[in-house]
C-alpha cells in the first residue's frame, strides 16, 4: 500500500479550479440499505438501495470579487446544481490519481468567524445524480 498525504488536492467547482482556497475536501458516498428480512429469520437480511452522498469542502474564505464568497453566494441563490471535480493531487488523472466528478446542489453558506481567527467557510453539499470515479 502506498500511503500519502493530502498536500496538493485539486478541487474544481463549476469547472473553475479553487484548490488554492481549499483547506480540506472529502467526497462522502453512502449506500442506503433495505431490510428484506422475512418471518422465521434469526438474522436480518439487507440489500443495497440508493447511493447518495455529499461534497464537503472547507475553504479559506476570500471576499475578493469573483472569489470564494462570490462563488458560493452566486451558486446558492441560483438554486441550481453545479458540477465538481476532486482529485487527490493536482497532477493529471491516472491510475494513481483518480478523479471524482458529478453534480451537487449548493444549499448552504455562512459568513463569520471568531475574533482573531482565519476566515473559513465550510460547505456540505448533497450530490444530485450520478457521481463517477475515473482513472483516465
Amino acid at each position: 500500500m502506498a500511503a500519502f498525504t493530502y498536500v496538493d488536492a485539486y478541487v474544481a467547482i463549476n469547472s473553475v479550479d479553487h484548490s488554492s482556497n481549499v483547506k480540506s475536501v472529502t467526497v462522502d458516498v453512502s449506500l442506503s440499505t433495505e431490510d428484506v428480512t422475512t418471518m422465521g429469520s434469526d438474522w436480518q437480511v439487507l440489500i443495497g438501495g440508493v447511493l447518495s452522498g455529499t461534497l464537503n469542502i472547507e475553504f479559506v474564505d476570500d471576499m475578493t470579487n469573483g472569489d470564494v464568497d462570490d462563488l458560493i453566494w452566486a451558486l446558492l441563490i441560483a438554486r441550481a446544481s453545479t458540477t465538481f471535480e476532486v482529485r487527490p493531487d493536482s497532477a493529471s488523472v491516472g491510475a494513481n490519481n483518480p478523479k471524482w466528478t458529478g453534480s451537487v446542489l449548493p444549499n448552504s453558506s455562512q459568513v463569520g468567524g471568531a475574533h482573531g481567527a482565519a476566515a473559513m467557510k465550510s460547505v456540505s453539499w448533497p450530490f444530485t445524480g450520478t457521481v463517477a470515479r475515473a482513472e483516465a
